[in-house]
């Protein structure tokens, strides 16, 4: 029987991954395990539309804007479940392609149980499974709990 003990949430702070939050949370409450929020700010945000046109300086502000936005994110979305503050909630920013910098995340921590949402805020466009959640499926070494 599995018994996790360091579970990965990847958040986009949607309603969706806010469920799974919920969820990963329920399981490290039952079995004290850690928890690992992550937000991945997409490479292609700043790289396709600013570095090519805007001073460096510029770019750098708004990167730093993302982090901050992510790191209010964090808090009001732990917020929102009072056993976050029963359980170890470790949170991370990463840079990159949204599943591939999941799956580094998951090697690097030695995951054990990956907790995500089956859609974020592309809703219904990636159809029954989202374009991250699919690949996170398809490639991750450990069991994946894929929530609504």
């Amino acid at each position: 029987m599995l018994a996790p003990t360091r579970i990965l949430v990847p958040t986009d702070f949607s309603e969706y991954s806010g469920r799974a939050l919920g969820q990963g949370l329920d399981i490290a409450q039952q079995y004290r395990a850690m928890v690992f929020l992550l937000h991945v700010i997409h490479e292609d945000i700043h790289r396709g539309n600013f570095e090519f046109t805007l001073p460096e300086e510029l770019v750098h502000q708004i990167r730093d804007g993302a982090v901050a936005s992510a790191n209010t994110g964090f808090q009001n979305q732990l917020s929102s479940f009072p056993q976050a503050r029963e359980v170890e909630v470790v949170t991370d920013i990463r840079e990159g392609i949204p599943y591939d910098e999941i799956l580094k995340e998951e090697k690097e921590k030695e995951i054990d149980l990956v907790v995500i949402a089956s859609l974020g805020k592309t809703g219904l466009k990636k159809y029954l499974i989202g374009g991250v959640a699919r690949h996170v499926l398809k490639c991750s070494r450990c069991p994946v709990l894929l929530t609504q």
